[in-house]
């Protein structure tokens, strides 16, 4: 934790802190907590001792420590009730609860300044007579505040944990599902359990200090955001085509894929060093030369710090990264001449740099001092250079090839010959999107060379991963539409991954505006990038990111239900072999009107209004009466949706109640759906 120097003759706050902290503070709410306390011990430590004290200056010393006491008694009677709700950290937190209180009180005891001009308090021990022991009890008071701290910290670190714990075992279930009500059942548990880790680890991402764990946490957040839907569709899928091969590899692709995503949030969150450190052990080209030219630099101040096999190294290692650029196949060839003859020009500038270096050490002429400074600055212009054409060769070629892909010809290639059940077609198409994988990935590589920041190093590291794995997705969930083309589901699956797909790309491109600004200096550091929602798309999971209000959360969790459900009643339908039955078709109509509920909390489909929405759920009673007389159980609840419709409602909170009754009841509607139709299926095979 850093804090800011007192003025000039005192004495620090890092100094009174001192070594018996010994506690690393990573996050910004425990560091803000401490600055008004700092702030006010150390202008107690600060003040100047002079032999006339006003009573003005008496005052406001007691003043100060009065509200350090007072503020640590407020501090310790909130750390002792943590202390009781957290057992495991009960011993440890009540011993630094008593540290703080105990400093609190020396505090305020030596800042008991009221009467000390007076003759017989000369032996009253103050602020003014026993400084030491105001740095002490200062020390003591820090420290202990610290450790309280850091050890609600942990709880927070718990919480987390324990949510990552709660959605890793409710995966399991999905995983295990045979039915479709069942997954219904256990997603919408999955859902709640998604919420609260999207809000603890929102708040935690926030809060982190360390820009390189804030960008990892924000890029496996950004995973975790843009699986769920996958994990959804693919699940489904699995369901409806139970001996599909191509449906499990899919759907299990997934399910590792948010499992990696879940312990790379808890590795950042605990701090763990098994696992992210390596992302970054092989150096960036802009990283290498950044402690490159400050050695070189170095060199004006201190000649003796550094060995020539040092510097030989270090470049020899940035030399060898450029080869990611001079081996692509898709580097142009003037960028690749270019950055070989610099390769070459910096190799030659080394060994004159450490010629007239060598000489220097020996020998501090003003001639040999100035060839120095020659050679240094030579050097650093070189890697300057080095630098801009790596930087050009990398965007350019980012730039042309998101421009090239942006038709999405490919994918909607594979859209149209799965509907066709076109394996073959498949097939060739599948080559072009690998190719087409591998020039992305490609990219994202040469584009983490010339980054700038660590942030964005990471961004591109993620954005890798995602391309390397969406690909193969795509290609699976194109071969399960191509086995069964007229499946619903199969042709939503493959949608949500080419989705996928197509948002990467669009993220691509904001992240290379961001990486072209931070080269240009247009500003300063860099915001690490996050995966956003759209514009006008409000579906569940971007209600989990952005943490929206809790009625908004709660709409769109229901309009996901009634997609489910929806997805269920429809490839229940797609097994009646007459599908001019009336009850098909009522169904298939009450179903498209569910559906069209559900595309209103995401903000999409026909339906543009709450008026809308509240008609649409009128019509519900449309062409009823052949399937209520097969169940009293629909009439009452056809009859509620009316009446729910039909009731006028003034003010937002009133429109919300009666939205989210509509959609509750219809989802009741549609579950009851659920139910009957099987058994109406069966029934008409036995009659017929």
């Amino acid at each position: 934790m850093a804090m800011s120097p007192c003025s000039s003759g005192g004495v620090s706050s890092s100094s009174v802190l001192g070594a018996d902290a010994g506690l690393e503070i990573r996050t910004r709410s425990v560091e803000q907590t401490l600055v008004p306390l700092v702030s006010q011990i150390t202008t107690l430590i600060n003040h100047k001792d002079k032999p006339k004290r006003s009573d003005k200056t008496l005052q406001a010393i007691q003043r100060v420590g009065q509200a350090v006491n007072l503020a640590v008694a407020r501090f310790v009677t909130v750390g002792e009730a943590i202390a009781n709700e957290n057992h495991e950290l009960k011993e440890e937190m009540s011993v630094a609860c008593i540290e703080a209180k105990r400093a609190g009180e020396t505090i305020a005891e030596l800042t008991d300044v009221a009467s000390l001009d007076h003759p017989e308090s000369d032996s009253h021990i103050t602020i003014f007579t026993d400084k030491t022991g105001v740095v002490k009890a200062a020390r003591l008071l820090l420290s202990s505040v610290t450790k309280v701290l850091v050890l609600a910290d942990r709880i927070v670190i718990k919480q987390i944990i324990t949510s990552r714990n709660k959605v890793l075992a409710t995966m399991e279930q999905l995983e295990k599902v045979s039915s479709f009500q069942e997954f219904v059942q256990i997603f919408s548990q999955f859902g709640n359990e998604m919420v609260e880790f999207a809000h603890l680890t929102g708040d935690r991402q926030n809060d982190l200090k360390d820009e390189k764990k804030k960008a990892r946490m924000a890029a496996s957040r950004a995973v975790l955001e843009k699986c769920t839907m996958m994990l959804l569709t693919a699940s489904k899928t699995c369901l409806r085509h139970p001996d599909c091969e191509s449906a499990h590899i899919n759907k299990d692709g997934v399910f590792h894929q948010m499992r990696l995503a879940l312990e790379q949030v808890i590795d950042i969150v605990t701090d763990s060093r098994s696992n992210g450190e390596n992302e970054l052990a092989s150096i960036s080209i802009y990283s290498g030369i950044k402690v490159f030219k400050n050695k070189v630099e170095g060199l004006r101040e201190n000649l003796y710090f550094l060995s020539k096999e040092n510097l030989s190294t270090m470049l020899e290692v940035i030399l060898e990264h450029t080869e990611d650029f001079t081996d692509s196949a898709y580097t142009s060839h003037e960028h690749r001449e270019h950055i070989l003859e610099l390769s070459k020009q910096a190799k030659m500038e080394l060994e004159q740099l450490v010629s007239v270096w060598m000489q220097a050490q020996n020998q501090k002429t003003k001639d040999l001092m100035e060839d120095l400074e020659v050679a240094i600055l030579k050097m650093c212009q070189c890697m300057n250079e080095l630098k801009r054409e790596l930087h050009s060769a990398a965007t350019s070629l980012a730039a042309d090839l998101l421009k090239y892909h942006t038709d999405h010809m490919v994918l909607k290639a594979l859209k149209i010959t799965g509907v066709e059940g076109n394996l073959e077609a498949i097939a060739e198409y599948t080559c072009k999107l690998s190719e087409q994988k591998e020039q992305l990935a490609e990219m994202c590589r040469l584009l983490r060379h010339v980054s700038g920041t660590e942030p964005l190093e990471i961004t591109c590291i993620y954005a890798e991963d995602t391309f390397q794995v969406t690909g193969p997705q795509i290609v699976s969930a194109a071969e399960t539409l191509a086995l069964h083309p007229s499946s619903k589901i199969a042709k939503e699956n493959l949608e949500v991954f080419c989705e996928a797909w197509e948002s990467q790309l669009s993220d691509m491109s904001m992240l290379l505006r961001e990486i072209i600004d931070v080269f240009e200096g247009r500003r300063g550091e860099k915001r690490v990038y996050l995966s956003l929602p759209r514009p006008g798309v409000s579906c569940f999971w971007d209600c989990c990111i952005c943490i929206l209000s809790a009625e908004q959360a709660k709409i769109a969790k229901l309009g996901l239900e009634l997609h489910l459900l929806t997805s269920y009643v429809d490839s229940e339908t797609e097994k009646w072999e007459d599908q001019e039955n009336k009850i098909v078709q009522y169904v298939q109509g009450m179903s498209s009107m569910a559906y069209s509920m559900y595309l209103f909390t995401r903000g999409e489909g026909l339906l543009k209004t709450t008026q809308e929405l509240f008609h649409q759920a009128e019509l519900h009673d449309d062409g009823k009466p052949l399937l209520l007389l097969e169940t009293e159980k629909l009439i009452p609840m056809c009859q509620q949706l009316q009446i729910t419709a039909k009731v006028s409602v003034q003010g937002k909170s009133a429109t919300f109640t009666k939205v989210d009754a509509c959609i509750q009841k219809t989802r009741n509607v549609m579950t009851l759906l659920c139910q009957l139709l099987p058994l109406c299926c069966r029934l008409l095979r036995k009659v017929s």
